[in-house]
């Protein structure tokens, strides 16, 4: 005989069956889409980069002598009004750096007062300290490296002159960088 609320012949344990299936099979689904979701979205890029593709700057914030630092695609860029004795000693050694540039290679025509440069050490990513080391330019204080005023490397364990990004000059007083 038959146990009460049981039904022989009628499926019943088939459907619960097919029931217990389904859901196991769309928390399966659900669980896999939660894992695999995380691994696509990281290959996006990331919103401040693409936000920060090209910034415009106002040279008018820098004083003669004095260095400004801005924020381009998460990295730090230094903005420097040279002084004219800066200007004359790093033009007094043309061939400084690895590898070896003059300053004129490294500013834009007319523009020679003001340098723009990445400020991350190319030994290993730190950030220079302003107008300190043995050249009047930068020094590193993670492993000592020293760079002039037109960013060269002069001496330490950097391999590279601080690089330069790509910028223009958009009028006397503006620069857009990227």
């Amino acid at each position: 005989m038959a146990e009460p609320g049981v039904q022989n012949g009628e499926g019943g344990d088939a459907t619960r069956r097919d029931f217990i299936h389904i859901a196991a099979g769309a928390a399966a689904v659900g669980a896999g889409a939660m894992v695999v979701w995380p691994l696509i979205n990281q290959m996006n890029p990331a919103a401040d980069t693409l936000a920060l593709a090209s910034i415009e700057f106002d040279l008018t914030k820098v004083q003669e002598g004095q260095q400004v630092v801005i924020k381009w695609q998460g990295k730090p860029v230094f903005v420097r009004y040279r002084t004219p004795a800066e200007l004359e000693r790093v033009r007094a050694e043309p061939n400084a750096g690895s590898p070896p540039e003059t300053d004129a290679a490294r500013t834009k025509e007319g523009h020679q007062q003001f340098l723009v440069v990445i400020g991350s050490c190319t030994h290993l990513g730190c950030v220079p300290t302003f107008n300190a080391g043995d050249y009047g330019g930068w020094f590193c204080p993670c492993h000592g490296s020293h760079y002039d005023a037109s960013g060269r490397i002069r001496k330490g364990p950097a391999p590279l002159n601080l690089v330069v990004p790509t910028y223009e000059y958009v009028s006397d007083t503006r620069v857009k960088i990227g």
